[in-house]
């Protein structure tokens, strides 16, 4: 760069040296940032993008740290009985049903048609018949 621009002042060598480091920068955030800054030399340019850098870094693992829970008494007391009347509804759903599966349907109104006897149907009779002591 020296050579290139010989005849040309300090400052204007350190201030296109910086503006081709920050086109060189491959991350689009840093050199983005870096050029906002405006630095007018190198050492600046280089300095405030090396502290970019950084910050994002640290940024970046930060994001990636187990987080710590920590349980609240009241929370578990809630949980617990959370729990208990979930298992309590849960049994009496499985008796209601269990216990509706077992009970025959009694309707006093309806006949049945193989004994003409009130209170059941044809496929609940008990009746015995010649057919099915076979």
């Amino acid at each position: 760069m020296s050579l290139a621009y010989a005849e040309c002042p300090l400052d204007v060598r350190e201030s296109l040296a910086a503006q081709y480091f920050v086109d060189a920068i491959r991350d689009e955030d840093t050199q983005h940032s870096t050029r906002l800054m405006d630095a007018k030399d190198l050492k600046s340019s280089l300095t405030y993008s090396m502290k970019y850098e950084a910050a994002r870094t640290v940024s970046k693992t930060s994001k990636h740290v187990r987080s710590i829970e920590t349980e609240d008494h009241m929370s578990r007391e809630i949980d617990d009985k959370f729990e208990f009347f979930f298992n309590r509804l849960e049994k009496l759903l499985n008796s209601s049903v269990s216990g509706r599966k077992n009970t025959p349907r009694r309707n006093p109104n309806v006949t049945c048609w193989k004994c003409n006897k009130k209170g059941h149907v044809q496929r609940e009779c008990q009746a015995i018949t010649s057919n099915q002591e076979n």
